[in-house]
């Protein structure tokens, strides 16, 4: 159709998996696909920003704070955690695949790639599991899982391990005593938030929106919080 703009194809990868991974733009948004399917979308990010937020509110004041969040994706969660998060925060950001975060400093430098350079930043090119793996007990304020789809893996199998028990376990432990995990889901799972509500003692599923204003939510994030350490 005449004036229509089109999808343009940026770059394209390989997941460790062996999947296609290709990064598009169609009038200034852009897309992330896996396989030819949507996997993220720049004009629909309100539940990444709401993931960030929920972190946001327990590293928002003056004291010295470490997160770390599980998958850089389009920058947009990692955007939300520094707009509320004072100067002393850390932020640590595991992103498996090299190429989406250099996509992120190129193709995507005027979405949220900047942020990429701010001195609050450290970005690891590694599964998040393995640095949960290796997390001192008590390490971070809160952890933020935004990888895949959610417990149920779209782009690496992998991934399942994350959400797992053991999984869960290594989420918690990493945890300070007060500390919040965050994780996104593009649905229900009643097994994974058991295993996190056993884990941590408490799963609130939070509804996530796809955009500001639509009118129902379409995602969920399991968010649990740490029991602070008693006082005697």
């Amino acid at each position: 159709m005449l004036g229509m703009k089109p999808h343009i194809k940026l770059a394209e990868t390989s997941t460790p998996d062996g999947k296609r991974l290709t990064l598009h733009v169609h009038d200034g948004d852009f897309s992330l696909r896996i396989e030819g399917r949507d996997l993220m979308h720049s004009s629909v990010a309100a539940s990444e920003l709401h993931l960030g937020q929920l972190a946001a509110e327990r590293v928002s004041g003056k004291e010295p704070a470490k997160v770390l969040i599980g998958g850089l994706g389009m920058g947009f969660t990692l955007k939300s955690v520094l707009a509320a998060a004072g100067p002393n925060v850390v932020v640590i950001v595991a992103e498996l695949i090299p190429e989406v975060v250099e996509w992120n400093r190129t193709h995507m430098a005027g979405l949220n790639g900047a942020l990429l350079n701010d001195p609050r930043v450290k970005i690891v090119i590694e599964n998040v599991g393995s640095v949960l793996g290796r997390a001192k007990p008590g390490e971070y304020d809160a952890v933020l899982l935004d990888i895949d789809n959610g417990p149920t893996a779209m782009v690496q199998a992998g991934n399942a391990k994350l959400y797992d028990r053991r999984g869960v376990a290594r989420l918690i432990n990493a945890l300070k005593p007060g500390g919040r995990a965050a994780v996104w889901s593009a649905s229900v799972d009643e097994n994974f938030a058991e295993r996190m509500r056993l884990a941590a003692g408490n799963i609130k599923p939070v509804p996530a929106r796809l955009h500001a204003n639509a009118k129902r939510s379409t995602y969920l994030i399991y968010v649990a919080d740490k029991a602070a350490t008693p006082t005697n």
